[in-house]
């Protein structure tokens, strides 16, 4: 079967954005989703990328324009301006290891994770909050946060990052198909075009 590394980080908005519509496009080539959640800073790091505020006033303005016009095209609200946000996504990408290793499909409590952000105003580093994403979605929420704040959880994370620096990943989502990287929501028409031709992957 087809499997996909998705590289990303829960309060990515871009990564929001393309939620739904790389998990449609998953399902209807009968792909395999694995989840890898990253430390955006050691991909950044690699990549030469830098923070937000560390960004242009140009460039922070097109993301703006960006995020309304994806947004617009997906039919999901958007907030420019989260009441949390920046905010640490560690703990909730952590949650999605322990849950992915334990075999159980993330999706959902992903998904809540980023409305969390940037539909619903609400606070994704706190361990209650993300105890109810998960309780929502029928799972062991104590349990889980337990594991994902263990070691083991951790490596694993820092296993990801290294992983998305060696398929030179630039920030996140990445969707890497055969070795060959996706950066961007907006690369998912460039993700299905491979799928459905079953072409080999491109190289530098």
């Amino acid at each position: 079967m087809t499997a996909i590394d998705y590289y990303f980080i829960c309060s990515s908005p871009f990564a929001y954005l393309g939620h739904k519509a790389f998990h449609e496009l998953a399902a209807t080539h009968g792909a395999t989703i694995r989840y890898k959640p990253i430390s955006i800073a050691g991909v950044w790091e690699k990549s030469g990328s830098v923070p937000l505020g560390q960004r242009t006033p140009v460039r922070q303005r097109y993301r703006r324009i960006e995020l309304q016009r994806i947004a617009d095209i997906r039919g999901l609200p958007i907030n420019l301006e989260p009441k949390f946000f920046p905010v640490d996504p560690t703990l909730a990408d952590r949650c999605v290891i322990v849950l992915a290793g334990g075999g159980k499909n993330p999706a959902g409590f992903i998904w809540r994770v980023k409305q969390g952000v940037w539909a619903n105003e609400e606070n994704i580093a706190d361990r209650d909050q993300l105890a109810a994403y998960l309780g929502a979605e029928g799972h062991d929420a104590e349990a889980v946060l337990s594991a994902a704040q263990a070691e083991p959880a951790g490596e694993t994370l820092s296993r990801n990052t290294r992983e998305a620096t060696e398929v030179d990943a630039i920030g996140a989502p990445v969707y890497v198909l055969n070795g060959e990287p996706f950066w961007g929501q907006d690369r998912l028409d460039y993700l299905a075009h491979a799928l459905e031709t079953k072409r080999g992957p491109f190289k530098p």
